[in-house]
């Protein structure tokens, strides 16, 4: 496995605690639609939560909330409906979140958490 698969594997792994510890439920983890995957799906009181983790060892490729351009949040909405439709998910409130993980191979991760960007 590749340093980035690892790295990013891990990221999701330490978002997906993080979630867990804020009360979130998770349902899905790597799902994969037709355009693309999401990488954690989770439930938080009434509300289904997509959510991209963006993962970097350090800041040297600048800050990973600046990987979601307009054309990525597009396409994760399209998951997101996708996921409902496949799941047959009840309508009610859904949300993105984008969690950046920072680090966390020789050390502690820093965690970020952007609630609704979409």
């Amino acid at each position: 496995m590749a340093l980035k698969d690892t790295l990013g594997a891990a990221g999701e792994t330490v978002a997906a605690r993080y979630l867990e510890s804020l009360g979130y439920d998770i349902v899905d983890r790597n799902w994969r639609g037709t355009r693309g995957e999401l990488d954690i799906v989770a439930r938080h009181g009434g509300t289904t939560v997509f959510v991209e983790v963006k993962t970097r060892s350090g800041l040297g490729f600048g800050h990973p909330f600046e990987a979601i351009t307009p054309r990525k949040l597009a396409r994760l909405r399209r998951l997101a409906a996708e996921w409902c439709r496949a799941t047959d998910a009840a309508a009610g409130a859904i949300r993105v979140d984008v969690v950046a993980v920072i680090g966390g191979l020789d050390g502690p991760a820093r965690i970020e958490h952007l609630r609704g960007v979409s």
